[in-house]
């Protein structure tokens, strides 16, 4: 860690204190109470505004000026209520990619570098239509060599991001070693894997041929749905710095008197947003994770969603998957058990805890939901009373659902947007049974054998290996002794390793067959 990176870490906290990030309203939550000092301090710089309302106004500008990494770090902490606190999230959440363009007199020659010949074939450049903290997106006509000319989107790495990212990440290392290091209670919250988290999502945006992959996939994935629209890849025209696909006409969802005036029906947009994203979520376990509005639109002849910009995506395995619809099922069915036994078994919960006592607390959070308006009934608010007892139970960050937790309060708050009676669990309702259905039936216990077989199939192919270092020690060990001697230990030892494993696998074929349906 080089001495520049602490130094810029000291002027990004001057900024960020003069601006409000330290006003973090009434107690601090429990892995930050050993700070108390430090804060009062860094607040003794902050602006007498924010020291008057105790909101942070200035704090989405102060993270736009400090640069792109600065934006990024504010959306992650803006899903971390548990960190920050809900008031100051609930700011950070309305921190969107609207930055300054830079200089479009620059695109040709950046154009030309990346493409080549190709470039000659982008033309009619618009001046830039949307600018983030990481690209700006050009509108453009391609006349390919063979084919039919047509609209297109360009979109431009900033020049020089990279190089930009390398040096803040490196200060946000630093910060988060610096509290694991001085503040043991906050190693909970784990700061070092969130920033991680935070370096892998900005080293996948920073290459705008994985976002073009990512735009394949989904496509591949969706191919049979309905409702949600995303563009295609001019594959040709794509490199590490450009990204080239078809221009999607459509309203900005958040433009709800432009919806109206186009006859959109926009309880029926808010359904297919929110089911959309459940589906991918939970059923293809890979989906859209910047889903602001600045990214929604609505094609007002089918008034299905158009999405835009997947240069954030997020991905959960099969068993995460499976974690997010036992919790929504659970809470739709008041199943609080359920949703407090899945904790355990994902490692939400240390195995020390006791499970009755969590659902008891699950209980606490659900059953006020139950009779409620369905404005009063929402998904980010379960998500922070979540969080709020997450102390009591020593629970763990789970770095792989940060993403996920950040995509579903976004989609949350444009859906209840276009539709404030909005009744998400009665929405959500249909994909997650429809998918549990699917995992409880004969295709989801065959899934289940192929990841057993999988297991055992790779411990099995670890096998020879471990025989020959088992071989390798017992030879050591027994050196000097009589060969007949060590050969048969060799064989007990080699009969016993192929032992254990047959029977591994066998349990792992039982345990499955017999398996309770959900």
């Amino acid at each position: 860690m080089t001495l520049s990176a602490y130094f810029r870490l000291i002027r990004a906290g001057y900024v960020l204190a003069r601006e409000g990030a330290l006003s973090i309203p009434g107690e601090l939550p429990p892995a930050l109470a050993p700070l108390r000092l430090g804060i009062w301090l860094g607040r003794l710089v902050e602006r007498p505004s924010v020291r008057r309302t105790g909101h942070v106004e200035r704090l989405n500008k102060a993270l736009n000026r400090l640069g792109p990494t600065y934006v990024k770090f504010g959306q992650t902490l803006a899903t971390r209520p548990d960190v920050v606190g809900a008031q100051i999230a609930n700011d950070l959440a309305g921190l969107q990619d609207k930055m300054e363009p830079f200089d479009p007199a620059l695109v040709p020659g950046i154009l030309a570098a990346a493409l080549g010949g190709k470039a000659s074939e982008l033309t009619e450049l618009s001046p830039p239509v949307a600018a983030a903290s990481i690209a700006q997106v050009h509108k453009a006509r391609l006349r390919p060599a063979t084919g039919l000319p047509r609209t297109v989107a360009v979109k431009v790495l900033r020049p020089g991001v990279e190089t930009r990212f390398r040096s803040d990440i490196e200060s946000f290392y630093a910060a988060a070693r610096l509290a694991e290091g001085l503040v043991r209670s906050t190693r909970r919250l784990r700061p070092t894997e969130v920033v991680e988290t935070l370096d892998r999502s900005a080293r996948l945006e920073l290459d705008l041929r994985l976002e073009a992959a990512s735009i394949s996939e989904m496509a591949e994935n969706i191919k049979d749905d309905t409702g949600f629209i995303i563009p295609t890849v001019s594959w040709d025209h794509v490199a590490q710095n450009v990204l080239t696909t078809s221009w999607v006409d459509g309203i900005p969802i958040r433009d709800h008197a432009a919806l109206d005036a186009a006859g959109v029906d926009r309880r029926a947009l808010a359904a297919k947003l929110l089911q959309s994203f459940l589906r991918h979520a939970i059923r293809d376990g890979f989906f859209h994770a910047d889903m602001h509005p600045g990214n929604l639109f609505a094609d007002p002849k089918t008034g299905d969603v158009v999405a835009v910009d997947f240069g954030i995506m997020g991905r959960i395995n099969r068993k995460e998957r499976r974690f997010l619809a036992d919790i929504l099922y659970g809470f739709i069915t008041r199943n609080y058990r359920l949703v407090a036994e899945r904790h355990f078994d994902i490692g939400y919960v240390p195995k020390d805890q006791s499970v009755d006592d969590f659902a008891l607390a699950i209980r606490s959070i659900g059953e006020p939901l139950h009779g409620r308006t369905a404005a009063d009934i929402s998904m980010a608010k379960v998500l922070g009373q979540l969080f709020a007892i997450t102390d009591l139970f020593s629970m763990q960050t789970r770095p792989e659902l940060v993403l996920l937790q950040k995509s579903m309060v976004l989609v949350e708050g444009v859906a209840r947007a276009l539709d404030p009676d909005l009744d998400i669990w009665t929405v959500a309702e249909p994909v997650v049974a429809d998918w549990l259905r699917k995992e409880a039936g004969p295709m989801g216990r065959i899934d289940d054998l192929k990841d057993h077989f999988k297991v055992a199939a790779e411990a099995a192919g670890r096998l020879p290996v471990i025989v020959a270092q088992a071989e390798l020690a017992l030879s050591d060990y027994h050196a000097g002794k009589m060969r007949p001697r060590r050969d048969r230990l060799m064989r007990w030892a080699l009969l016993g390793l192929i032992g254990v494993t047959g029977l591994t696998m066998l349990t792992l074929l039982y345990r499955l067959l017999t398996m309770p349906s959900w």
